[in-house]
């Protein structure tokens, strides 16, 4: 009996072992199966990535290497298209600087003589003509020439007479012919040095008319008129009544410049100055005067480089005759260089650049599908734009609107 419970005991504890391998076993073997899965369904995953990574690398290298639209009719009318054209171009520098007064017109006004200024009658700004009389000045000079004058007039007069009575006494034998001789020669040394006075009251200006009242009169006039020399504008002044002034001692009283040209300095990049040439002609513009174009033609190259900006002095003369310009003016110019070219050309709507940089152009052959182009572009002129590489004669483009295609293909359809 007790060999029988203990097998009975021995039997459940065997049964109880083999339950738990059994269902040890099958826990491991559900687990290798799921890892089994797993494996796959990320190897199918990785796999599905990769293919579709592929297609949409292998799609937008199609796209990039096309780059085309296809429009509608009604979206169509947003457009211009017409024929690759050709447009001439000047060859031509531009630069910008100021203008100045034509200096070699300048004149500064000082008296002949020194004195102290009693009159001016002119300002800065005012328009004066040749002969004009700019101030007047008290002159010592002037009043000596005048008294030296009245002087030799008396003698002279006093010599005519010893004269005639000298031939006079000769006639009746009551006088010696040396006697008579050296009256004649007094007399003309008086007539001598009476023209030498009246040319040096004459070199301070006055005229024989005003000589001859100074003459009647016998009264002398020490107010000297100095005049203008040329016919122009004051663009200075320091005369005033009560100033001393010296011939040549600066500030000169008046200074008068010639506006009817003037002076466009610029200073053009060190690059672009073997492109000068005395002779060429200018056209400049003013901010005063946008739709003003002023003519003249360069005059002058400066002979060095600025070592600091690496610019060279250019200077030109301009045509100012109806006296628009000012001394201190911004303004741009215009120098054609070179002899113009014809050349493939699209109107400036026509040309986008894009993000990167470049210049492109829309193409089409049947005006709904249209092909971006990418072009080289050179001078721009006139709204229009050189074309010198990306497009042959004859084939149609979008004159207008190409932004608009380019915001579409950027944009996609949705755009």
């Amino acid at each position: 009996m007790n060999i029988l419970l203990n097998a009975s005991r021995r039997s459940r504890w065997v049964l109880v072992i083999v339950v738990a391998v059994a269902g040890a076993a099958l826990i491991w073997g559900r687990d290798l199966i799921g890892l089994a899965d797993g494996q796959t369904s990320r190897k199918a995953l990785t796999t599905a990535s990769t293919d579709r990574s592929a297609d949409t690398s292998g799609g937008s290298g199609g796209a990039a290497a096309e780059q085309s639209l296809d429009l509608s009719e009604k979206q169509t009318t947003a457009l211009k298209v017409g024929p690759l054209g050709t447009h001439e171009f000047q060859i031509q520098k531009t630069a910008v600087g100021a203008v100045d007064f034509n200096e070699n017109m300048l004149v500064q006004v000082f008296s002949q003589y020194p004195g102290k200024i009693l009159k001016a009658f002119y300002n800065v700004g005012d328009d004066v003509k040749q002969g004009d009389i700019l101030f007047t000045i008290d002159s010592p000079d002037l009043l000596q020439a005048e008294s030296t004058l009245l002087a030799s007039e008396g003698v002279l007069e006093l010599q005519k007479k010893t004269l005639a009575r000298a031939t006079g006494l000769l006639k009746q034998g009551g006088m010696a012919q040396k006697d008579v001789d050296q009256a004649t020669s007094d007399e003309q040394t008086a007539e001598g040095n009476f023209k030498a006075a009246q040319n040096a009251v004459r070199i301070f200006g006055k005229t024989d008319a005003e000589i001859e009242q100074i003459l009647i009169n016998r009264k002398v006039d020490s107010t000297l008129v100095v005049k203008s020399p040329i016919t122009g504008r004051v663009v200075a002044r320091n005369a005033a009544p009560g100033f001393l002034t010296q011939p040549g001692n600066a500030p000169a009283p008046f200074s008068v410049v010639d506006i009817s040209t003037m002076w466009m300095i610029a200073n053009v990049i060190e690059t672009d100055a073997p492109a000068y040439k005395l002779g060429q002609e200018v056209q400049m513009t003013v901010p005063a005067y946008p739709d003003k174009v002023f003519t003249g033609h360069v005059t002058n190259l400066g002979s060095t480089i600025d070592p600091n900006s690496h610019r060279q002095l250019v200077r030109s003369v301009i045509d100012d005759p109806e006296h628009l310009l000012r001394s201190g003016m911004y303004a741009s110019f215009v120098v054609r260089v070179g002899d113009p070219v014809t050349s493939l050309a699209v109107p400036a709507d026509g040309v986008v650049r894009e993000g990167d940089g470049t210049m492109t152009v829309w193409v089409t052959t049947d005006r709904r599908h249209f092909v971006k182009r990418t072009v080289t572009t050179g001078l721009r002129q006139d709204g229009w734009v050189q074309i010198l590489d990306g497009l042959q004669a004859g084939e149609t483009v979008v004159t207008e609107g190409a932004v608009y295609l380019s915001n579409k293909l950027l944009l996609g359809e949705a755009g």
